[in-house]
Parts: C-alpha cells; structure tokens; sequence
C-alpha cells in the first residue's frame, strides 16, 4: 500500500500497488539517500520523456503523449473496467467527486460513438423483428 498526498489538492489516498510495480519499489528500495525510490521529475520533465518514448512508438508517433493524457486514460480505463467512481476520485486525489465524473461523461459518449458504430448491423434484424409485431 503506498500513500499519496496530492500537492493539488492535499487530499490523501491509500493505494494498494500492483505485482510489478511493488517488485520494482521492493527492487530499487532503500538506494536513495533522501528515502525516495526515485527522484520525482516535473511535470515538464516527465512530458518531455514521455514525448521521446512517443516517437519510438509507431502507433503513437503523431500523438502528443502528456502525463496528463495517461492520467486520463487510467480514468478511463479503470472506469470501463468497473472501478467505482468513488475508488477512482480517491486515487486520483480529486476533493470532489464532481471533479472524476467528467470521466463518466467521457465514458458515455465513447458508449455512444461505439454503439452507433455498431448500430447498422442490426438495422436488417430490426426491421425483420419490426415486421413481425
């Protein structure tokens, strides 16, 4: 379990880590003098890492990839996969739970786009049930 406190918002979350990254901390633990596992870069410095990694990756290569763009596809992601919205709005440190429901609204209209993408498929099926009523 690793706590996080927000330098946003100064709001605490308890956050039980995954196999992998716990193996990382537990491999790295305890090599640092200041008592972190690794140093912790701006947000400028992270974004400029991760644009590099971008260009390496063919299907990301026309994407400006941010931390704030990952932050929102974990939203995202944990959303679609059922976490509830309270669990996330902790791990993400949002104050208000107002704040995480805007990835809600991002879900339902994904929903949406998915749906009527889909949708002509049923076209011939529904008018063949339609004619039966």
């Amino acid at each position: 379990m690793v706590i996080v406190r927000s330098k946003k918002t100064a709001t605490s979350s308890n956050i039980m880590l995954l196999d992998i990254p716990r193996m990382i901390i537990e491999k790295y633990a305890g090599l640092s003098k200041d008592g972190k596992v690794f140093s912790v870069p701006s947000n400028t410095t992270c974004n400029d890492s991760l644009d590099r990694i971008s260009k390496l990756i063919d299907c990301l290569k026309e994407k400006k990839v941010t931390f704030h763009l990952a932050r929102n596809t974990f939203a995202t992601l944990f959303l679609s996969e059922g976490v509830p919205l309270e669990s996330l709005s902790k791990m993400l440190g949002h104050r208000n739970i107002a704040t995480t429901q805007i990835y809600a609204k991002i879900l339902n209209e994904k929903v949406g786009k998915d749906m009527r993408k889909v949708s002509h498929k049923f076209k011939e099926m529904e008018s063949s049930f339609v004619s039966k009523i």
